[in-house]
């Protein structure tokens, strides 16, 4: 058979749940990515950003070239995570903007890119109304972020109903990828009879739906991706390769297509240089003119299905129960041993019940406001992807019946975001694993209270408790996590918000920074009314009035504190909601002159006559700002504590040497020394910017000499961050010789040290620069004398990152 009939196509289906913190809608840190602030900056290092400049070696693992495997493949991205990458990590969300672009270049117009359901909703356990929602969002998303219509439309777990491929038909979506075990049977069009053995992956087929609308599925290889996610098959480029294209056979008469389908976070992520697998197997095959690589929207082109097929109803790819895995104790988690997931039914029974009740309020109060209340919600897209006051105004004047005022606007929005958070509280990860006080499964009851918090006064008195009473029939696995309302209580309502909490966090925080008249505090606007603070070196004391106001509903209040830190880690404060200015002045005068006479215990009494309260801690910052804060106090007291360790190495090295001399057993407590303190001066000696070789090769020799162990994780993010920024300047002056050399003689330094450099950036850096900027120097070196430097420089700088430079510099 000809090259040109045998197709080959791999979809990577990117995807992580939202984890924002639904008051906040930021994403807090979570220690458990560390060294990373989260797991999404994590997985992106690991796996987005590598897919988007992956490696190909040759034999000696150097670099032979650099290549986005977004635009070879098809792919598709939760739009949950685009929209944090678009604001985290810019540089490769455009990446994945610009592979598609490349992909309707290679692929006859067709982008590699297709749509996800909005939130991760498993479409055949929703409702209709929900349905229809998810997909007229995830198409929205994907059209303001790849400027174009999206062809083909994941769900969820590829969670199949016909109600959901008749909506996918209904806004114009072409095709959606299936699991083979989902197909009943297949047929030619026009034939009568069904086949109903295993259906053979490839080809398209069309599903003709109960409207009369139809759709293309393409059901995927299961053993070749089974082998690609969990059975090591990504260990060898060649070897997937060679997997995929052995798939083929003479005995088919039409163009056959060789297609996969894997969580993308496979490519890098859950295995480790699988993406450079990924862009080795990809080059092979084209190298070696193997097979076409294409996508599914050019392949349903050039080959339209002339086969029909009909599906497996409330079926997925993850769960052999159909969606139970969603739904019930259907034991699919590969938890741990005696656990069960009973929770899940009544978790999802309460969603439910919460979701009617909210739609009955949205229903009811929403008809005083809207035209047409889910149509507005539908709509309300385009304020989620642009949160511009402004598109929020132009928004509300295109749906509502008759102006409103400033409450009504209020009311309008907290209506309509009660029913995005009443749709993010079905993200399927709160049901895939098997614990109910799971990460993945708080945060979809977080986003329960952030509905029923906006909820109130909207609909009828009462939900929450009843809510709370059917949550309380999910049981935790965990006994001292008891069950739902206990996780609800104790981890949920921890992290609620109102707008006096702002301006706890607000206050608390501007004890260590200062603020403008006008900031922001994640989706919150505060303006500073009147502020005054006094420091000693004891004690410092903050009072002022604040204008806090949410971005997301227009709520807004006027508030008056006063803070303080006693020492070094004893605060305490009072927040109220008031703008008595009157009142203000005589709470700081008095304050004020109390903390003057150093009457610390009296400030504490006063704060309750004032305030009523003095609750207020530091407990109520926000979590970044609380470690920043934290880290902080720690830093002032172990920087006492690193000297004390620095004089001790120091002070009993001379005395140490002599014992290991003697052969006597070094005293353990001189190691407990020695390690926080060479690990310290390390990361000193090596942050300078004129690096002495001889300090850092004594700190390298006493690190060996003691077998002190380095903080390898930690160590070698410092050192990575350290060299990431020099290469980002000779990004911007590569001109620069001395520059080049500093990092060779940084490079060449940590070479002799036990650490592992991630050398990813600056490998892409310089990968531009010799794609870019090389040949004009090439040139004047054959001209200019002395030119002849910098390409000496940079071809050493090459090899130390580990690339083959005769694969990478232009020739000639």
């Amino acid at each position: 058979m000809e090259q040109a009939n045998r197709f080959v196509c791999i979809h990577g289906h990117f995807y992580q749940p939202p984890r924002e913190n639904p008051w906040l809608e930021a994403v807090e840190i979570q220690d458990s990515a560390f060294p990373y602030h989260d797991w999404n900056e994590r997985i992106t290092a690991e796996c987005y950003a590598s897919n988007s400049a992956s490696r190909i070696l040759d034999g000696d693992q150097r670099v032979m070239d650099i290549t986005s495997n977004y635009a070879k493949i098809n792919f598709n991205f939760g739009p949950t995570v685009l929209s944090w990458m678009e604001a985290a990590a810019p540089k490769i969300y455009q990446a994945i903007l610009e592979a598609d672009k490349l992909s309707m270049q290679w692929r006859s117009g067709h982008g590699s890119a297709i749509a996800q359901v909005f939130n991760h909703m498993i479409m055949p356990l929703a409702n209709s109304r929900d349905k229809r929602t998810q997909i007229v969002w995830g198409i929205k998303d994907f059209e303001q972020r790849f400027q174009r219509f999206p062809e083909g439309m994941w769900l969820a777990e590829t969670a199949v109903d016909l109600e959901s491929l008749d909506l996918l038909a209904e806004y114009g979506i072409k095709y959606t990828i299936l699991a083979p075990h989902q197909a009943a049977g297949y047929r030619e069009l026009g034939a009568e009879e069904w086949t109903e053995t295993e259906i053979d992956p490839t080809r398209a087929y069309l599903c003709k739906l109960p409207s009369g609308r139809e759709i293309s599925l393409f059901f995927y290889d299961g053993p070749i991706s089974r082998a690609v996610a969990f059975e090591n098959l990504l260990d060898s480029g060649e070897a997937l390769a060679n997997r995929l294209v052995g798939g083929f056979t003479e005995d088919r008469d039409w163009e056959q297509l060789m297609h996969i389908a894997t969580d993308g976070e496979t490519y890098g992520h859950h295995q480790k240089f699988g993406d450079m697998a990924l862009a080795a197997a990809l080059n092979h095959i084209e190298q070696n003119n193997l097979a076409r690589l294409t996508n599914y929207g050019e392949y349903l082109e050039l080959c339209p299905p002339i086969m029909e097929a009909k599906i497996h109803e409330r079926t997925s790819w993850s769960c052999a129960h159909g969606v139970e895995r969603w739904n019930s104790d259907c034991g699919c988690s590969g938890g741990v041993p005696g656990w069960n997931q009973q929770w899940r039914r009544p978790l999802r029974a309460s969603l439910d019940w919460l979701r009617d009740r909210l739609a009955q309020g949205f229903s009811r109060k929403g008809a005083e406001l809207f035209k047409d209340p889910w149509q507005a919600r539908d709509a309300y897209i385009e304020v989620i992807l642009n949160r511009d006051m402004e598109r929020a105004e132009s928004f509300l004047a295109q749906h509502v019946k008759k102006e409103l005022d400033a409450a009504g606007k209020i009311t309008a929005l907290k209506l309509l975001e009660m029913q995005r958070h009443a749709m993010l509280m079905y993200t399927s990860c709160g049901w895939f694993f098997d614990e109910l006080s799971g990460l993945e499964t708080v945060q979809v009851i977080d986003y329960a209270s952030r509905a029923l918090q906006l909820s109130d006064g909207i609909v009828e008195q009462g939900v929450e408790k009843a809510f709370l009473d059917r949550l309380k029939e999910a049981k935790s696995n965990i006994p001292a996590h008891q069950d739902g309302l206990w996780i609800y209580q104790n981890f949920v309502l921890s992290i609620r918000l109102d707008l006096v909490k702002v301006g706890a966090h607000y206050a608390f925080s501007s004890l260590y920074e200062e603020y403008e008249d006008h900031s922001q505090i994640y989706c919150y606007a505060i303006a500073k009314e009147e502020y005054s603070k006094i420091s000693t070196p004891d004690a410092v004391i903050a009072m002022g009035r604040i204008h806090v106001a949410s971005e997301i509903t227009e709520e807004n209040a006027c508030l008056t504190f006063c803070v303080m830190r006693l020492g070094s880690h004893d605060f305490k404060g009072g927040v109220i909601e008031s703008c008595d200015a009157q009142a203000y002045v005589a709470m700081r005068e008095e304050m004020s002159a109390t903390f003057d006479k150093g009457l610390y215990t009296e400030l504490v009494t006063l704060m309750d006559k004032h305030f009523g309260t003095h609750s207020f801690s530091l407990l109520n910052l926000f979590a970044d700002e609380q470690r920043k804060i934290i880290n902080v106090i720690i830093n002032q007291n172990m920087e006492e504590s690193i000297s004390s360790y620095q004089e001790m190495f120091e002070r009993s090295r001379p005395l140490m040497e002599f014992v290991k001399e003697t052969r006597v057993p070094v005293p353990h407590i001189f190691l407990a020394a020695a390690e926080p303190a060479l690990n310290q001066a390390l990361k000193k000696a090596m942050s300078e910017e004129e690096i002495d070789d001889e300090a850092v090769h004594r700190i390298i020799g006493q690190i060996k000499k003691w077998q002190v162990g380095i903080d390898g994780g930690d160590t070698e993010y410092f050192m990575r961050r350290h060299m990431e920024v020099m290469s980002a300047q000779l990004m911007e002056t590569p001109e620069d010789v001395k520059l080049m050399g500093r990092m060779l003689k940084y490079m060449n330094l940590l070479n002799e040290i036990p650490i592992n450099l991630v050398l990813w950036q600056m490998q892409n850096d310089y990968y531009i620069l010799a794609k870019s900027v090389y040949s004009d120097y090439a040139a004047k070196a054959a001209k200019e004398e002395g030119a002849g430097a910098w390409i000496e420089a940079f071809q050493k700088l090459g090899e130390t990152f580990r690339f083959n430079l005769g694969a990478v510099l232009p020739q000639g």
